[in-house]
């Protein structure tokens, strides 16, 4: 199969009953695991062995940057699979029954979430990109011009919501009750100490609505594929913030192979001059390279789902 080819999603593994089965499947995993450890331990010590195959969920096959990535990759002797998601919902289960090997296509506070809320460990194993989320307007070419009491469009999903508040008050727009954090939403905000007032929207009708408010927070997707020029954005939230930490993407892997040599390789290609720089040519310069230490993603983390599991109480 030819590097970075698209392929379905395999069947989830199927339970059979029966004591002879049962027997039976035990003694070829003992064996299966014995000729795993074996093979393994002829493998070079960098991870890098030729045909090795890693299936990858992604929510944007056809990204011109997995061209270059893949062919990095497999220089490296490892033969990457894109299985896309067009739901991704679908994604981190996915990876969880052991259909993929790894998913890049969320950022912490999802993958936080998604822990939290089905009572699971999937870790990142490095750090990929940040896209800043921006405040846009056809009725305002400066900060400054939104009045008192004027109407601000922002994504209703629970994610994208609290970043858009966070990013609203960081633009002194809006005042959020005990400063805001990634689970706030409208009812936390301090109406007689904020200049606005929001209204939340499906994340993709935030671009559509920009003619009937004085602004809208836009998803990076939606506003490029609206032609929005993001130099002309009204404020960008700060990429290097601590309150940006949540929204770094990564990618993910299940816990037991949290430190798989192969996967690390990966996560380093995302870095590769020739990767970064297709995404910046696809994302008009808006998609930043994010180079940060597994330990600093893990703690940003469990920081988020220490959060979640306090609001969920």
């Amino acid at each position: 199969m030819p590097d970075g080819e698209l392929v379905p999603l395999p069947p989830k593994p199927r339970k059979r009953k029966g004591f002879l089965f049962g027997a039976t499947a035990t003694t070829v995993i003992v064996l299966a695991g014995v000729i795993f450890l074996i093979a393994n331990a002829m493998l070079p010590a960098s991870g890098d062995a030729d045909d090795k195959t890693v299936r990858i969920g992604v929510a944007d096959a056809s990204s011109e940057y997995w061209k270059p990535f893949t062919k990095l990759a497999a220089d490296k002797g490892i033969t990457v699979q894109l299985v896309n998601f067009s739901d991704y919902t679908q994604a981190n289960p996915a990876l969880s029954q052991g259909q993929i090997d790894l998913n890049s296509f969320q950022h912490l506070l999802f993958l936080a979430n998604y822990n939290v809320s089905k009572q699971d460990n999937l870790t990142p194993v490095a750090s990929t990109y940040i896209v800043p989320l921006s405040l846009y307007s056809k009725k305002h070419t400066d900060l400054a011009q939104i009045p008192a009491g004027g109407t601000i469009a922002i994504p209703n999903d629970p994610t994208n919501q609290a970043r858009a508040l966070l990013l609203l008050q960081s633009a002194k727009l809006i005042t959020l009750r005990g400063g805001g954090n990634a689970t706030s939403t409208p009812a936390d905000i301090d109406r007689s100490a904020s200049k606005v007032t929001v209204t939340p929207v499906d994340a993709a009708q935030t671009v559509t609505s920009l003619p009937s408010v004085d602004a809208a927070v836009a998803n990076n997707n939606f506003a490029l594929d609206a032609d929005l020029d993001p130099t002309k954005a009204l404020f960008s939230d700060d990429p290097k913030s601590k309150n940006a930490e949540p929204y770094i993407n990564v990618l993910v892997a299940r816990e037991q192979d949290k430190d798989n040599p192969v996967f690390r390789t990966l996560g380093e290609i995302y870095h590769d001059r020739a990767v970064v720089a297709e995404t910046q040519r696809e994302s008009k310069g808006t998609q930043l390279d994010v180079r940060r230490p597994r330990a600093d993603l893990v703690r940003i983390m469990n920081r988020v789902e220490g959060v979640l599991r306090q609001n969920n109480h």
